[in-house]
């Protein structure tokens, strides 16, 4: 085998965002954009016909060095997901490359061996801290749900850990079922800002101030606590609590310092035609989301505020091959 071609979706976080890393509950939703990623065996190691290097494609460079190939590749990467937007763009990125390493090296693909790879490949390239949240959607795909102590809820996947600079933190990754309505089931709507989202920067900007300031520890702590009962409406198929959670998600959100004035233009200016909006990843720019039964309208209005809409089903499938 020489050649490889794996896909790997982006991701939504419905809840939790940051205080995931901590050990609270995420809930996040593949989408049905993301990354493909052409692997070849090849005489030296490139990426899109130039040198693989650390600064440019940390992920990928970490995922190699960790790898058993005995051969170069190079890598052709074609991404349909903004980057540093809050859809996990990287991950999807580590996921499908560790796909095709895998593959390339005469190595199953089993879902869960390779988020766990790509997790810590996402931890290398931010000082050590990451969640598993995107890579374990992205690989999985449907609803995953993040803990450290996962709810009852959601079914058991696997366990992982990573030691950070503020010690070993461990998770454990579910899946959850979507309930539908008779209605049918909400769409989510992303609206692009346009401005990127430095994730590795927001993470240790909140590790700052939870550290320094007991109300954003609170805030982080109610954004775990607005993570269940977002969870117990999933499960109930009960959007508008679901939209009523993220909103409420989002003041938190916003209270730890990572919302912008175009995310809360786009939020603001969505919320009369969706159950509830909020900032969606890092924050600090990125990329807002919204539940909604009117998608096409909220698309259209986060255009209008100078975003860039991108509607996806809540449910889309997660990594595969796509060819040999």
């Amino acid at each position: 085998m020489h050649m490889v071609q794996a896909y790997a979706p982006g991701k939504a976080i419905i809840f939790g965002e940051h205080a995931v890393v901590y050990g609270h509950p995420a809930v996040a939703v593949a989408i049905n954009t993301g990354v493909k990623v052409t692997a070849t065996l090849n005489s030296k190691w490139t990426v899109d016909d130039r040198q693989l290097n650390s600064s440019q494609h940390p992920h990928i460079k970490w995922l190699t060095e960790n790898s058993s190939l005995n051969q170069p590749v190079r890598f052709r990467i074609t991404s349909d997901l903004h980057p540093a937007a809050g859809q996990g763009s990287s991950a999807a990125l580590s996921v499908a490359s560790q796909i095709a390493i895998a593959k390339l090296s005469g190595l199953a693909t089993d879902p869960v061996e390779v988020s766990k790879m790509a997790h810590m490949a996402e931890a290398a390239a931010q000082s050590g801290r990451a969640s598993p949240t995107d890579t374990a959607t992205s690989s999985l795909g449907g609803c995953v749900v993040v803990a450290r102590e996962l709810p009852k809820l959601a079914t058991k996947v696997f366990d992982t850990h990573l030691e950070t600079p503020e010690g070993k933190r461990s998770w454990t990754i579910g899946k959850m079922q979507v309930g539908e309505t008779d209605e049918g089931t909400p769409h989510l709507v992303l609206g692009y800002t346009g401005n990127p989202s430095h994730t590795g920067k927001m993470v240790a900007m909140v590790a700052d101030r939870i550290t320094s300031d007991p109300l954003a520890r609170e805030n982080l702590d109610s954004i775990g606590e607005i993570t269940s009962m977002g969870l117990l409406a999933i499960k109930s198929s009960a959007w508008d609590v679901v939209g009523m959670a993220m909103d409420a998600c989002h003041q938190k959100l916003r209270a730890l310092g990572l919302s912008t004035p175009m995310l809360e233009e786009l939020i603001t200016a969505v919320r009369p035609h969706s159950l509830g909006s909020k900032l969606t990843g890092a924050g600090g720019g990125g990329c807002m989301m919204a539940l909604t039964n009117e998608p096409e309208r909220v698309a259209q209005t986060i255009e209008m505020h100078g975003g860039k809409a991108n509607v996806t089903p809540i449910i889309s499938p997660g990594a595969v091959i796509l060819g040999l």
